[in-house]
């Protein structure tokens, strides 16, 4: 790795107090009052364009080969030249939205570009799926049997579609949208299940995933009634499958009628999947105008907030089980990064769309917790993995799942919704 460009530049002191600042917790700032809404909307700005984007860019960039390395340590140093196919989607798609929404931004858009030209060129296999992980100048090392990389990809092929006005971007997002939907919902012969016919569940994952792949295939390319129809598809299947009002949880597997099935598996809640969901639903319901809609996706995040927020040592547990029972999984109690984002996210639509009192008092706790443990006010950026306390775990800031994508987008987010007046149900 000895032509890489380890160097970092010295840290300014508006980044050592933005840091600071973010790590102690928004004080007296509440989104319930306008005035403190838009200085934190202001202070999420800011963290997304000199603390989480200078942290990954230009360091992370490949100059030799194209894409980006997303495997750092914690002062950005490369641990592994390996490529994670989720990174270069995401990491594109983040580059993109930041260049439409933020501000129009050479860089961004010629680091975009990179790491979608090596999508295109080196991610893709014959079969017309992609891989998971290749190596820094693009040969397969491996592929998973789900699909998810595609709808990464697609995501960030419909923003370039959009920027650059590239018709082949667009095309190619909107086949891997359905090769995304066939290889889940309706799979080839050569494809392995996950569950046997003997006890066949079915998954929240692929269900969120393709709602908001066409939500934002939509938003890129505009309304298509395909678009829309996944959309549909997908609520139904989530609202009729996974939300148990008599239980308040949002299952991550089910039976395929729907029926809970009461087995280690079966039991086993996602919290950050269950907020992820509620969010991808409060944006249909916004778009839609949809009180009942925004409703559901409100009780979601309230009902996964009560069971899953430590009230030990605070955070959000990784798994919990419906009934309290112990979880199989040893992490169960850890603390990752991305649930905390998701609920950054979930907290500020939930009270911008409704104006309760309770969603602000949610929004200040995850925002405090999450800034005072994640946050490394020396580098930059969040850890991703936390014991159950609050201590680092480890201090790495990327691996194949972790890169520039969650933080960024909870910031970009974040953002955008506290600048717009609250429209109370």
């Amino acid at each position: 790795m000895e032509d890489i460009d380890h160097k970092h530049s010295e840290e300014d002191q508006s980044s050592c107090s933005l840091r600071k600042q973010l790590s102690e917790g928004i004080g007296k700032h509440s989104i319930s009052n306008p005035h403190d809404r838009e200085s934190l909307a202001k202070l999420y700005r800011r963290a997304l364009i000199e603390d989480a984007l200078p942290f990954w860019f230009p360091r992370c960039w490949d100059k030799a080969h194209g894409g980006f390395f997303s495997c750092l340590d914690r002062d950005g140093t490369v641990l592994d030249t390996d490529k994670s196919v989720w990174a270069q989607g995401r990491m594109s798609w983040m580059l993109l939205r930041c260049h439409q929404d933020i501000m129009p931004n050479d860089m961004w858009l010629q680091w975009a570009e990179s790491g979608i030209q090596f999508l295109k060129n080196h991610c893709f296999d014959k079969d017309g799926r992609m891989f998971f992980h290749v190596s820094r100048e693009g040969k397969a090392i491996r592929k998973r049997r789900y699909a998810y990389t595609e709808a990464f990809a697609a995501i960030a092929l419909a923003a370039h579609a959009n920027v650059r006005k590239d018709e082949e971007s667009a095309e190619r997002a909107k086949r891997l949208l359905q090769h995304f939907l066939k290889w889940h919902f309706n799979p080839p012969p050569e494809a392995t299940p996950k569950h046997t016919h003997h006890r066949p569940l079915i998954s929240l994952g692929p269900r969120m995933i393709a709602l908001i792949t066409a939500q934002e295939l939509r938003h890129q390319l505009g309304p298509d009634p395909a678009f829309n129809s996944i959309i549909d598809q997908m609520l139904e299947e989530i609202m009729a499958g996974f939300v148990k009002q008599d239980l308040k949880c949002v299952l991550e597997l089910a039976q395929p009628d729907g029926n809970i099935s009461d087995h280690l598996d079966g039991r086993t809640l996602n919290p950050g999947h269950a907020i992820e969901a509620a969010w991808f639903m409060m944006l249909e319901g916004a778009e839609r105008g949809e009180s009942g809609l925004i409703k559901t996706a409100c009780q979601m995040l309230k009902w996964t907030w009560e069971r899953a927020w430590d009230k030990r040592d605070g955070g959000l547990l990784y798994f919990t089980d419906i009934h309290g029972k112990p979880v199989q999984e040893y992490w169960h109690a850890m603390k990752f990064w991305w649930p905390h984002n998701e609920t950054m996210i979930a907290s500020t639509m939930a009270y911008q769309l409704t104006g309760e009192l309770a969603f602000a008092k949610m929004h200040a706790s995850v925002h405090n917790w999450a800034f005072g443990r994640f946050m490394d006010p020396v580098h930059g950026e969040w850890y991703g993995y936390l014991h159950h306390n609050g201590e680092v775990s480890n201090s790495a800031k990327g691996n194949l799942w972790k890169s520039c994508f969650h933080y960024p987008r909870a910031l970009l987010f974040c953002h955008q919704w506290l600048m717009k007046n609250p429209k109370v149900l």
